[in-house]
């Protein structure tokens, strides 16, 4: 057995962590040179919005991570990528304006992915409201939660925090290759030998959530370990 989690435990923290460190990795690798084109990519975003008739998009600068926002209209970028005209900047700015248009050609994943969201954010809530207040009601009552209660509790804090990222894949495959790296060849916004590197960062940017996702897995087999004890 020990012999055993040896292997497993070095597999697990590779597949765990590998995805998200190949991610971080792609962007910084075509972070530079920050001056590539001509254009920043929030101003990228705003001309290839405007470019559709969607001027009621915004294109703002955020500290959350690169993301469309679809209850205020907005697509975010992060200050880097929002102030630079490297090729992850541009290319970047392009996948998040794909999930505006996304929305407004009312791709049904997309909504699908919103009311997930919406229903997890309740379950998430009420599952980590749960694993403080058990510990709490255990001490005041001098009886032990049964153990099914903890289970609960993690599964819905963690467990949908998991799912969502998996359901959300999807949308970020079609966001990056249905419509950026059309909208980036069609326009000619790339120089030619940049466009198999833009292909690697549309892929990161939809696999961002397949790390989530595992790292979210992570937590539950954690939690999982210490309910055993």
């Amino acid at each position: 057995m020990a012999r055993l989690l040896i292997i497993l435990i070095p597999l697990l923290i590779l597949a765990t962590y590998g995805p998200g460190w190949w991610v971080r990795r792609t962007m910084e690798k075509y972070s530079q040179p920050a001056d590539r084109y001509q254009g920043t990519g929030g101003e990228l975003a705003r001309h290839l919005l405007n470019e559709r008739g969607m001027h009621d998009v915004a294109v703002e600068v955020t500290e959350q991570g690169d993301h469309y926002d679809p209850e205020a209209r907005a697509v975010r970028l992060s200050e880097g990528n929002y102030h630079s005209r490297s090729l992850t900047a541009v290319t970047v700015a392009t996948h998040e304006v794909g999930h505006a248009i996304q929305h407004a050609e009312g791709y049904t994943p997309l909504k699908l992915r919103g009311e997930l969201v919406r229903w997890a954010a309740g379950g998430q809530r009420l599952g980590a409201f749960m694993m403080l207040a058990i510990p709490v009601i255990t001490i005041i009552t001098r009886h032990p939660a049964p153990g099914l209660l903890f289970l609960l509790a993690g599964l819905l804090s963690m467990g949908l925090a998991a799912i969502v990222h998996l359901v959300t894949l999807p949308t970020e495959l079609d966001a990056s290759f249905g419509r950026a790296m059309p909208i980036l060849r069609d326009g000619g916004y790339l120089h030619e030998t940049d466009y198999r590197h833009a292909h690697r960062i549309l892929k990161a940017a939809a696999y961002t959530y397949v790390a989530q996702s595992l790292m979210s897995l992570l937590n539950i087999w954690a939690w999982l370990r210490f309910l055993r004890r």
